[in-house]
């Protein structure tokens, strides 16, 4: 039997995205400023050379031109003001997470509600400055190093970093922004855009690669099959839950006594989400990032490095596999599903699993379950990221594809699409309170009137 919430999301439709205005004026305010990102992704930082650059980023496309692309909507390869993307913000937060679950003064700061939440983002945003500010100065050595720049020295520099990092604060201030006043998550909604932009270049020239003869018909036709069942893939595993049972005892409250009721505690076979793969694809980008910014300068380490672990390579999807599983339990257990925090929140609320104590009982049972499932969760998102990268390397692909792109481009899109039915739902909820009160008036005014 369906609930009543469920009877009315199936009965959603266009007309009842017209009525609702607030939800059309939150959609148009998040159009509007992923335009704004969009245009700054042209505007280029002052001093460099855009065919040197255009040439150089060509041969980094399976390195660090490829992932910086595909996470900065192409800003990097024109070396635009927003070419670090939001990617400072997402590391400077992913560090203040894992710092919250292993320090404990940061740990009973986030205990501590709003203000504590307030002070958490305080330094998550001194992260973002701190990280942007380095990454901006290594990016504009590297680029004088290369010979990318048409008048190098320290005013370059210091432009250089000023306009890359007030980039990066600005993208920080419009998705947050679009998380308060428009519709979905802000950040996340940033990176989607910027994937789904490259995504018409990239395959316009995965395409022209079948007409030119490169690559046979069979494959391009294959490659597209499989891209729509991974992602049917990923969206199944994404909505995919282990529901542990919880009781919730008889309570008496004055003369009163309430039956105790019964819920489910959701797990998902992926509480860590894309973060794992961006871990393990950053750790093992770059050695061939180094290589690629230091030009023919690479010693017989690195190359040996490079040989054994460049992209494609057994070793490479070997340690890219392991690395994965590692931070999914790692990112799991410390962040995204605290076991402890859980269990002693169970008692708290007097709930329980049945035939489980509550307590250090409840933990190490949460423990064991949570490790099974996500061994199917760390295999998972093993496959999603190692399938393009073997297809990327045996077949030649001539674009970055990537599963980490795919995680993200679907989570984003079905958060997002919970968000707009739940905006609409409440909009249908306040139509009929509306109507029930309207209807209240006009039978007060009938019995007036018999009076």
């Amino acid at each position: 039997m369906a609930s009543a919430a469920e009877q009315m999301a199936a009965n959603l439709s266009w007309g009842t995205l017209g009525k609702a205005t607030e939800l059309r004026q939150r959609i148009l305010f998040t159009i509007g400023l992923l335009i704004v990102y969009r245009i700054g992704t042209y505007i280029p930082v002052p001093g460099i050379d855009g065919g040197a650059l255009r040439d150089f980023m060509d041969q980094a496309a399976t390195g660090i031109g490829g992932i910086l692309n595909m996470f900065t909507g192409g800003a990097i390869s024109r070396m635009g003001i927003f070419a670090l993307g939001i990617m400072p913000y997402i590391s400077a937060s992913i560090i203040v997470q894992l710092m919250t679950a292993m320090v404990p003064k940061l740990e009973q700061l986030k205990k501590e509600g709003e203000q504590g939440r307030k002070k958490i983002n305080q330094y998550t945003r001194f992260g973002t400055v701190f990280l942007a500010t380095f990454q901006a100065y290594g990016l504009a050595v590297s680029l004088e190093a290369g010979d990318l720049v048409t008048d190098p020295g320290w005013f370059f520099r210091v432009a250089c970093v000023i306009t890359l990092v007030g980039g990066t604060m600005f993208l920080m201030w419009i998705g947050e922004q679009i998380t308060a006043r428009g519709i979905g998550n802000g950040i996340s909604l940033i990176i989607f855009v910027g994937i789904i932009a490259e995504v018409p270049a990239a395959l316009a020239q995965f395409l022209s690669q079948g007409r030119s003869g490169a690559i046979s018909p069979i494959v391009i036709i294959g490659v597209l099959l499989m891209v729509i069942a991974v992602i049917g893939f990923v969206v199944f595993m994404e909505r995919a839950l282990r529901k542990i049972h919880i009781q919730y005892p008889r309570r008496q409250v004055g003369m009163k006594v309430y039956d105790g009721g019964s819920s489910h505690l959701p797990v998902k076979v992926n509480p860590a989400g894309v973060i794992p793969a961006i871990f393990a694809s950053s750790l093992l980008l770059l050695p061939t990032t180094l290589a690629t910014f230091s030009g023919q300068q690479t010693g017989p380490v690195m190359s040996t490095v490079l040989a054994y672990f460049g992209p494609g390579q057994p070793l490479y999807l070997l340690f890219f596999a392991g690395m994965i599983i590692f931070f999914t339990y790692f990112y799991t257990f410390n962040v995204s599903f605290k076991t402890d925090d859980v269990a002693d929140n169970l008692k708290n609320q007097n709930g329980f699993i049945p035939g489980i104590r509550p307590g250090k009982r409840t933990e190490e049972y949460l423990d064991y379950v949570v490790t099974r499932v996500l061994v199917l969760g760390s295999a998972y998102l093993a496959a999603v990221c190692l399938l393009p990268e073997i297809l990327r390397s045996q077949l030649a692909i001539p674009f970055y594809f990537g599963g980490t792109s795919v995680l993200i481009v679907v989570s984003v899109t079905m958060d997002t699409i919970n968000q707009v039915q739940s905006h609409l739902l409440a909009h249908q909820y306040e139509g009929l309170i509306e109507k029930s009160q309207l209807r209240g008036k006009r039978r007060g005014k009938k019995g007036t009137a018999r009076r």
